[in-house]
C-alpha cells in the first residue's frame, strides 16, 4: 500500500464550473473536495482547472476563469479542455495516476497511458454511442458513483463502484422559530421532478422553496411548465443559491423532495441534506435505494400519494441519525480513501504487467 506523498496524482475535472463552484455544480464539487481530502491525507495532488481555483493541491491553471461566469459571450468549451488534456499529457510523466473526470474526451490522447489513468464517470451511461466508445478504448479503467449506474454496460472495464463524499458545513439544530417548509434543490429540467414536487407540497399543504438553477438549455421547460406553478402562495422560488446559503436552507426544511424520473447516476443533494440531519422524499429510480436508508434517513417512494403519505411520518426521523448515516458513509475522506485502494491496486497491476 503506497502512503504519503510517494504518489503522485493529477485530477483533472471540466472547466465548466470553479473549483469548487461558487453556486450549483456537482461533479467540479466532488472534485474540488476529493483533492482537498487526498491532501489531508498526504498525497502529492496536482489539479489542473481554471485559474479561479481554490484547493489544497497543487494548481496548474488551463483558463483564466471557469466558463460558466466568464462574462465572455464567445468561447469555444472543446477548444478549452483540449488545450487542459494537451497540457496534462505533456506533464504526464511526472504523475504515477491521471484520474479524469471528463466522460471519454481523453480517450483518444491518453491511449499510451491507460494503464495509470482512472476515469470517474459522472452522468448516465444509456446513451447510445458510449457502447462504441467503450469497445474502441478498453483499456482506461472506469469508477462508478453508484451500482445502479452500470446497468446499461455491467461488463465494460469497471475499477470500482466509489460513492461521492462532501465536506459538510458544520450543521446545528433547525431554527425553531422558522416556518416549517419542504425544500427542493439542484436545477430545474424535467428529469429532476421540480413539478412533481409542486403537487407534492400543494397536496400536504406545506411550503414548498425550489432553489434551483435554470440551464439555458432548460429555460423553455422552466417558462412554460414550471413558472405557471409559482404562482401559488404556497410555492417560492429562491433561484439559484451558493454553498454558504446551502446548509441553512436544508437544515431548516422539514424535508427534502427528489421526486426524480430518471436514472440518477448518484444525486449529490441526497447526501447534502443528510449532512445536516434533513430527511429525504425520493422516488426509486437509479441509486436513491444505495443512497438513502428507507424508514432511517428518509423514505424511498413510487408515487406522489406514498410521497404524501410519507410526509406525513416524516417527524418521526431522528435527525441525529441520519447525520450519523452520512458521517459513517458520505464524508470527503471516505471518498478520498476509496480512491487511494483505486490508485495502489493500478499501480501495484502496471508494475506488475511491466514486470511480466
Amino acid at each position: 500500500m503506497h502512503s504519503g506523498n510517494d504518489v503522485k496524482i493529477a485530477q483533472i475535472p471540466p472547466l465548466y464550473e470553479s473549483i469548487p463552484p461558487k453556486y450549483y455544480g456537482g461533479t467540479e464539487r466532488v472534485v474540488a473536495w476529493l483533492c482537498d481530502a487526498l491532501v489531508d491525507l498526504g498525497h502529492d495532488v496536482t489539479l489542473f482547472a481554471a485559474e479561479d481555483a481554490k484547493t489544497k493541491a497543487r494548481l496548474v491553471g488551463t483558463r483564466d476563469q471557469s466558463i460558466r461566469l466568464d462574462p465572455a459571450t464567445l468561447r469555444s468549451d472543446l477548444a478549452a479542455h483540449l488545450v487542459t488534456l494537451h497540457e496534462v499529457k505533456r506533464r504526464a510523466a511526472q504523475f504515477d495516476i491521471l484520474h479524469f473526470h471528463l466522460d471519454v474526451l481523453h480517450f483518444p490522447l491518453f491511449e499510451v497511458h491507460a494503464g495509470r489513468c482512472v476515469t470517474t464517470l459522472h452522468g448516465r451511461l444509456d446513451l447510445k454511442d458510449l457502447r462504441r466508445c467503450f469497445d474502441t478504448w478498453p483499456a482506461f479503467g472506469l469508477v462508478s458513483v453508484s451500482d445502479s449506474q452500470r446497468r446499461p454496460m455491467p461488463e465494460i472495464n469497471w475499477l470500482a463502484t466509489v460513492p461521492h463524499g462532501i465536506v459538510a458545513a458544520a450543521s446545528s439544530a433547525p431554527s425553531p422559530s422558522a416556518d416549517p417548509y419542504l425544500a427542493f434543490l439542484g436545477r430545474i429540467s424535467p428529469e429532476k421532478g421540480c413539478e412533481s414536487a409542486v403537487r407534492i407540497a400543494k397536496g400536504a399543504g406545506i411550503p414548498l422553496r425550489i432553489a434551483a438553477k435554470v440551464d439555458s438549455a432548460d429555460r423553455a421547460y422552466f417558462e412554460a411548465v414550471i413558472q405557471p406553478l409559482l404562482d401559488d402562495p404556497l410555492i417560492e422560488f429562491v433561484g439559484e443559491i451558493g454553498e454558504g446559503q446551502k446548509a441553512e436552507f436544508l437544515r431548516n426544511a422539514r424535508a427534502l423532495l427528489f421526486p426524480i424520473n430518471w436514472p440518477e447516476p448518484f444525486g449529490l443533494v441526497m447526501i447534502e441534506a443528510m449532512a445536516q440531519g434533513t430527511p429525504v422524499i425520493a422516488y426509486d429510480r437509479g441509486s436513491v435505494p444505495e443512497v438513502l436508508l428507507d424508514g432511517v434517513t428518509g423514505f424511498i417512494v413510487e408515487s406522489e400519494i406514498e410521497a404524501l403519505e410519507a410526509i406525513e411520518r416524516v417527524d418521526q426521523l431522528d435527525r441525529d441519525l441520519i447525520k450519523a448515516h452520512f458521517e459513517r458513509r458520505f464524508t470527503a475522506e471516505t471518498m478520498a480513501r476509496a480512491y487511494v485502494r483505486v490508485y495502489d491496486g493500478l499501480i501495484q497491476s502496471h508494475k506488475l504487467g511491466r514486470a511480466g
